[in-house]
């Protein structure tokens, strides 16, 4: 028997269209089935390093009333080899980047770590935000 291992946190996201968001995060970003449970509309997704699970809105665990967009107040970080190609390849599908890539630099203690980022909301409004490292460099 295979055994499976999980990361220790995946968000699970509801989904008001199950089949739609699969194919987006399948084959518009690139993601990895890597099970799923089609009886219950499940799916778990791998990109690179990055766990996601997708749900149909089953109403049960939700906290309040979902209504689009959703996730707000939160974006996803998903590290990634190529951001820029990576952006290319969303718009050519025709969805819409919500932040055009950019290089940016974060301070973290003495060091600043180099990205270069943009972000996409998925079919249900959730904010994917895809970083490509560039490195380090001392802090100014």
């Amino acid at each position: 028997m295979t055994q499976i291992q999980v990361a220790a946190l995946v968000p699970e996201l509801a989904c008001s269209n199950f089949a739609s968001t699969l194919d987006f995060y399948v084959k518009v970003l690139g993601f990895d089935v890597w099970f799923e449970r089609p009886e219950s509309k499940f799916a778990y997704l791998k990109l690179g390093e990055a766990h996601i699970m997708i749900k149909q809105d089953n109403k049960f665990w939700n906290t309040g009333v979902l209504e689009n967009p959703y996730g707000r107040g939160i974006n996803f970080q998903i590290t990634v080899d190529d951001a820029p190609r990576l952006a290319e390849k969303i718009q050519a599908f025709g969805f819409p980047l919500f932040e055009e890539p950019e290089t940016s630099w974060y301070r973290i203690n003495e060091i600043e770590r180099g990205q270069i980022e943009f972000l996409v909301q998925d079919p249900d409004g959730y904010l994917l935000r895809f970083s490509q490292f560039l490195g380090d460099r001392a802090s100014t």
